[in-house]
């Protein structure tokens, strides 16, 4: 039997028309995809909002914390605050991928120091490579961990919050609040969205009975003047690469995200919360889970804030191929300075929206 008679004995005729009709309706579906993906109007630039610069603050998950005390420490006379969850503190890598992936995620072989990095924030601080202690004065910090993280040490997270406190009286008073006693793992709790919560996981929000996003916005804003319910605003996307400073390369993707309550899209003063997800939490990754899954966007219709939700992209060279913003130094030895890739883009960023940025 020739080889060919062999394959038509394996697949038998009807079969051949079938698996070619199958290839026709995939070709087709794919270039109809192709088309529609074309024909998507292009993200298009932030819109310049009444934004109260009294009420601008940072939150992130994971690295995404990591990246929010990085820009509160480097900005903070123009933030009123930082809400942390599973992430360490400032200038915890010093540059350094080991350091990172050691003591400044496990705690091993010791938890970091927030003595010694309190002496690097202030030295920072006197070069003018992030603002003035005094811009801390009569902050918010939030630090909020997991019992069940398997992935983040909660002494990480505990410094995170311990080097806050070493600086407030010189800074004027920073009120640093905790929340470690939930039994959750390394994710962002939500009421009812995302996986189940003993699982844990991709996209990293659990199903945990508990609103996270609620109580770090409580922190920073203020208790709401009423509960939440579903969000009645605008998600957005926009043109990350509008915002890049020549010469520099903050490796974000194209595009990121902005929910826009009704009353601020409308012309009404509002804040503004920039949320940072975590590793492997991009929308490249994980669609627009985190953007939409949150708690955020319900919570900020309640207290009229605007927020906008970078993303990054993943690379191996430099190396991050989960996308975690960088808080040990891939895009350059300034990364949590003022002169930084990504804290220089948010910063344009935010501008362009209307946050008092220098």
């Amino acid at each position: 039997m020739s080889r060919r008679a062999r394959v038509m004995v394996i697949f038998p005729r009807d079969f051949s028309q079938r698996a070619a009709h199958a290839a026709r309706v995939f070709i087709c579906a794919s270039l109809a995809a192709f088309v529609a993906g074309c024909a998507a109007a292009p993200a298009e630039p932030l819109p310049a909002l009444d934004i109260d610069p009294g009420r601008v603050a940072v939150a992130g998950v994971s690295s995404g914390a990591y990246m929010a005390t990085q820009f509160h420490f480097i900005h903070s006379s123009r933030l009123r605050g930082a809400a942390l969850v599973a992430g360490g503190p400032y200038g915890c890598a010093g540059g350094s991928l080991e350091a990172a992936l050691g003591p400044c995620m496990t705690a091993t072989p010791a938890p970091p120091d927030a003595d010694a990095l309190a002496t690097r924030v202030r030295e920072r601080a006197a070069a003018g490579d992030i603002d003035p202690l005094a811009g801390l004065a009569g902050d918010a910090v939030h630090v909020l961990h997991g019992k069940a993280d398997s992935i983040v040490a909660v002494e990480v997270s505990l410094a995170s919050g311990a080097l806050y406190q070493r600086l407030s009286d010189e800074a004027g008073g920073i009120a640093v609040s905790f929340d470690t006693d939930r039994d959750f793992p390394h994710l962002l709790p939500t009421l009812d969205k995302g996986i189940d919560c003993e699982l844990g996981g991709e996209p990293w929000l659990g199903r945990c009975g508990f609103d996270a996003a609620g109580e770090l916005m409580a922190r920073l804003f203020g208790e709401p003047a009423a509960s939440a319910g579903e969000p009645t605003g605008e998600l957005r996307r926009f043109d990350q690469t509008a915002y890049v400073a020549e010469g520099t390369d903050p490796l974000l993707a194209d595009e990121g995200y902005l929910y826009l309550p009704r009353a601020c899209a409308e012309g009404g003063r509002c804040g503004l919360l920039v949320a940072f997800h975590g590793c492997q939490q991009h929308a490249g990754n994980i669609g627009e889970a985190f953007v939409r899954d949150a708690g955020f966007n319900r919570w900020a219709d309640v207290h009229q804030v605007a927020v906008l939700y970078p993303q990054t992209r993943s690379s191996y060279l430099p190396l991050n191929p989960k996308a975690c913003w960088d808080w040990w130094g891939y895009t350059g030895a300034d990364y949590d300075t003022r002169r930084g890739a990504q804290p220089r883009w948010l910063a344009a960023a935010m501008s362009a929206l209307g946050a008092p940025m220098p």
